[in-house]
């Protein structure tokens, strides 16, 4: 069975090197849906809390919300880094309340002090999948990954090869030693 959960992001990109109007610097509205797949934990009767999918997801995803996303070699990003700099925003403000955790992966860079992604690709729906899959395929049992991004839609099933050991009494994930974060449950 899967729970499934949305999640609604604020971005601005471009595509570098494009031939069409989505080379210049644009915004858009996604919305983000991610189907987690297992067996129906019975203390809860429930696969895995939507609430708890969207925590998991947020605190790494909201690096993209209301951010610049630029491909690595765009040629705009320096001019752009240079501007914060003089602006006194590149390290971030105490205001900038809307940061994630950093994360370097193959594929992606977040640096969340200055609201900035810098990705290897151009960030389209599917190239969007790809990141989102990437930095939470450890942490969810992924199925399946849809992203809406204003006309373009893409979408992946995934192999869902685990079961996660979940907490009776909440359903989230317990950690390394057998202790749900969430309500402090332990494995017996």
């Amino acid at each position: 069975m899967r729970s499934i959960t949305t999640l609604d992001i604020q971005y601005a990109h471009r595509f570098y090197g494009f031939q069409g109007e989505a080379r210049y610097l644009h915004g858009h509205t996604g919305k983000l849906t991610i189907e987690v797949e297992d067996s129906i934990e019975p203390g809860v009767n429930m696969v895995f809390p939507c609430n708890e999918i969207q925590k998991t997801a947020w605190n790494l995803l909201k690096n993209f919300d209301h951010a610049l996303i630029l491909r690595e070699d765009d040629p705009i990003l320096p001019a752009i880094l240079d501007v914060y700099e003089k602006e006194g925003i590149k390290d971030g403000t105490p205001t900038n309340t809307m940061k994630g955790c950093a994360f370097k992966t193959e594929l992606a860079t977040a640096y969340p002090d200055c609201r900035l992604v810098v990705t290897k690709e151009s960030m389209t729906v599917e190239g969007f999948i790809k990141i989102v899959y990437e930095l939470l395929k450890d942490k969810l049992n992924i199925k399946k990954i849809t992203f809406n991004s204003g006309v373009n839609t893409a979408s992946e099933e995934f192999e869902v090869s685990r079961s996660l050991d979940r907490c009776p009494l909440c359903g989230v994930t317990l950690d390394e030693n057998g202790v749900c974060p969430k309500c402090g449950y332990r494995r017996q």
